[in-house]
């Protein structure tokens, strides 16, 4: 499966990578930040890995920004504004998805740090 040119992992791979992204990312999310920036790069690396997965044949980018959401206000802030990803940032953002295959998350935490 495939959207704008970007090729999402096979079907066969996903249970496997969900299982990986349950207990390598998500169980050693603390339930506290010390800082905005360390809330950031988490957000972007769960935000990045999730949409990265695709597990959804549709409603990938609804759950995940429902997910970051849930994990700014966790922390007691209002939530991210995801309006700020525009036609103009959209092919950054992209970009920020595909990098997260390399596990380079340098991309998504400046998105996330727009938006947050």
């Amino acid at each position: 499966m495939s959207k704008g040119g970007f090729l999402f992992l096979s079907a066969k791979f996903i249970s496997q990578n969900m299982d990986n992204f349950e207990n390598e990312i998500l169980k050693s999310l603390p339930s506290k930040y010390e800082s905005n920036l360390a809330l950031i790069k988490d957000i972007a690396k769960v935000h990045g890995e999730f949409l990265f997965i695709h597990p959804f044949r549709e409603g990938n980018g609804r759950t995940a920004r429902v997910l970051a959401n849930l994990m700014v206000r966790k922390q007691g802030f209002k939530g991210l504004n995801f309006e700020k990803i525009t036609e103009k940032v959209f092919p950054e953002y992209v970009i920020a998805v595909q990098s997260v295959a390399d596990k380079n998350y340098e991309q998504m935490e400046r998105i996330v740090e727009l938006i947050f």
